[in-house]
């Protein structure tokens, strides 16, 4: 049977060609809304993967890797949270475990670095660094318009602002501002009445830790501060201010009475 052949071949190849471009055309068409109906669906999700290594000789291999890790998707824009670590005792949270641990030493009072000149032990060991420039009377931070030098940088810090006359710390009561964060803390235990530093022996309270300390040397008879001219010893540092203040005069006025003794007995022998 023979064929037919086709009176118009030209219309054939058309149609043929149109019918196929349709076709290609129409499965774009499909397949570009799928991927406009996937990026509808998670419009913030970023696809990680594996990047593989040029070296790498199995690719079949590498390629079943690359597809275990397209499950990992991660949100655009959003921001992981951090662990929280809460102390079981006061209920304080920490970002870092570490800080954690450093935190639970002031409730178990456990003390691991130590010094080996005078056996004082320290919860942290920045601490026991400063500790140390006490006996060897090291002071790396010197102050650049009075020269003076010092052992810790909180305390260089505190002494540029004399100099800037900076008060960055103000009360949020009264607005009063304080060069230092400490200074601002006392203070704010005025309004609130705060005494939490309470003496055991007592029952007296004070705002300062530092006051508390000097109260207990009532106690204790203990005397800590003792004068270079009369070595006297006495139990605050604040005292010994005073009673030096006392002594240079006293010795300033010996001396000057001493001096016009001697004046006196050098004209008496002239004559």
């Amino acid at each position: 049977m023979r064929r037919r052949k086709n009176p118009h071949p030209k219309r054939a190849v058309t149609e043929k060609e149109d019918g196929f471009e349709g076709l290609l055309a129409a499965s774009l068409d499909a397949r570009e809304e799928e991927e406009e109906v996937e990026e509808e669906e998670e419009p913030n999700l970023v696809l990680c993967l594996k990047i593989p290594d040029e070296d790498d000789d199995d690719l079949e291999a590498n390629h079943h890797q690359m597809r275990k890790e397209e499950t990992t998707f991660v949100k655009k824009g959003a921001k992981r949270k951090r662990a929280q670590h809460e102390c079981d005792v006061c209920g304080k949270v920490f970002d870092r475990r570490s800080n954690l641990d450093i935190h639970m030493r002031t409730h178990t009072n456990e003390r691991p670095y130590e010094c080996d000149v005078c056996d004082e032990a320290f919860r942290q060991s920045g601490h026991l660094q400063k500790h140390v420039r006490t006996h060897t009377n090291e002071k790396p931070y010197e102050c650049d318009v009075c020269d003076k030098a010092f052992r810790h940088s909180d305390t260089f810090q505190d002494h540029m602002r004399i100099h800037t006359n900076e008060k960055a710390f103000e009360c949020h009561v009264c607005e009063k501002r304080y060069r230092h964060a400490n200074s601002l803390k006392y203070h704010v235990r005025i309004h609130a009445n705060e005494k939490p530093y309470e003496c055991d022996v007592c029952d007296t309270a004070f705002r300062q830790l530092g006051r508390l300390k000097s109260h207990e040397r009532i106690h204790t008879k203990e005397k800590p501060y003792e004068c270079d001219v009369c070595e006297k010893r006495l139990t605050t540092s604040s005292t010994l201010k005073r009673h030096k203040r006392t002594q240079r005069s006293l010795v300033c006025s010996s001396e000057s009475i001493h001096n016009i003794h001697a004046k006196l007995l050098a004209r008496m022998s002239l004559n």
